[in-house]
């Protein structure tokens, strides 16, 4: 269960407005809310769902104790002592409360999986433009060819008359010069220019080696590695595929990156994520050999790699198969009088969320059939490419070996 998944803990102080004191104890952020235990009775002091809350702010108490408040509707929650410090606290928990307020209202399991979905079908969509871009470079390219070939062309017959001139009487053979014993250069090898696709872009919690301090920042998977930039867009590090030894899933939530070097500290990376469940399943397939599953996070890896799921699963059931699904807390389970209402306007929402499902599914497969077509299309522009390359560079090597023999 999601709700079961502890992302962090803090120890940490909480006004009681019952008993008008402090309770020392635990702050602890789930996928869905917020928990408080008290430190000697281990008692549920506070459990504040996400959504639910209004705003969270950096205050002082009484003027003197930095705190952190958390608004819930008419009451606010005071929380002080916070450790490893306040600014810690405060990003992660800002970072996924704003993350779960991002769906807006009627954020349920179908709404889940149209977020999914609709993600999915802008990368394709950015894909598609980056495709038909590079097609439009290949037209350019092939154009320049032909140009290339038509000057070929012009070449070879003022060569022609160069070598047999009209008032030459005799063979042409008199006329040429033998050919120079020099060796043939091989023109350098042109630098390829390394296109960058940005696989996914996340924002994330930021903690950098040792340092205790938690910030804001920004993770984005590249086709080529990783790049991890700060809350000004600055890059902090850019890992390529073979920069990375490894990378620990701690949760669903946090993982781990770290480069290895000899003679001197690693450099590592802790990253923590409200959205973090759409990252790891990229990086187990660029990194498959590099990453491990810690304790807290071997059921996440087993529930996604055997997902039990018929085909008549529900497109809520399908959602809750994914940590981090929000389920709506208005709904009671089981069954009696009264759910009717309920439970017809559960089925309408899941057949409003079905058609828009579908409908974002035919986008889907209408890019993807644009997308795999233009493939096609510059697959055989690339064989084409190659083909007048190879001709133009074999006629580049005659011509010059004509010229020298003139000179």
């Amino acid at each position: 269960m999601s709700e079961d998944i502890r992302i962090h803990s803090w120890p940490c102080s909480y006004y009681q407005e019952s008993s008008k004191q402090w309770i020392p104890g635990n702050l602890s952020l789930t996928p869905l809310s917020i928990q408080f235990r008290a430190g000697e009775t281990g008692e549920l002091l506070l459990h504040s769902r996400l959504s639910g809350i209004s705003q969270i702010k950096k205050e002082c108490s009484h003027f003197i104790f930095s705190s952190i408040t958390v608004l819930e509707r008419s009451t606010k929650h005071w929380f002080s002592s916070l450790h490893p410090n306040r600014n810690v606290v405060f990003n992660i928990l800002e970072h996924f409360w704003r993350e779960q307020l991002l769906p807006g209202q009627g954020s349920g399991k179908g709404r889940e999986l149209t977020g999914m979905l609709e993600g999915s079908q802008k990368r394709l969509e950015d894909t598609a433009k980056v495709l038909h871009s590079q097609g439009e470079q290949f037209d350019r390219i092939m154009t320049g060819l032909h140009k290339i070939e038509g000057d070929m062309d012009v070449a070879d017959r003022l060569l022609t008359e160069l070598e047999s001139p009209s008032w030459w009487p005799f063979s042409t053979k008199l006329w040429k010069t033998p050919p120079e014993s020099k060796p043939r250069e091989t023109p350098p090898t042109p630098d390829p220019k390394s296109r960058e696709g940005i696989l996914l872009r996340i924002p994330v919690i930021v903690t950098h080696g040792t340092d205790s301090n938690a910030k804001p920042g920004k993770l984005a998977v590249l086709s080529s590695g990783l790049e991890i930039r700060d809350g000004n867009s600055q890059l902090l590090q850019r890992f390529g595929s073979r920069d990375v030894d490894d990378i620990r899933v701690h949760t669903p939530y946090e993982i781990s990156v770290r480069q290895r070097f000899l003679g001197k500290a690693d450099n590592s990376f802790r990253l923590l994520a409200a959205r973090m469940p759409e990252v790891i399943p990229i990086l187990e397939v660029q990194f498959s050999q590099k990453i491990q599953f810690l304790e807290d996070a071997l059921g996440f890896a087993g529930a996604r790699r055997c997902p039990q799921v018929d085909s008549g699963t529900s497109v809520g059931q399908a959602a809750s198969a994914f940590p981090g699904a929000v389920v709506n807390p208005r709904i009671p389970t089981g069954s009696g009088e009264g759910m009717d209402k309920e439970q017809e306007q559960r089925q309408k929402v899941s057949q409003e969320e079905a058609k828009e499902l579908r409908k974002i599914l035919q986008k889907l497969k209408g890019l993807a059939l644009e997308t795999e077509a233009e493939l096609e299309r510059q697959d055989e522009a690339l064989e084409s490419i190659g083909s007048s390359v190879d001709r133009a560079t074999l006629t580049i090597e005659r011509q010059n070996r004509r010229m020298r023999r003139l000179t």
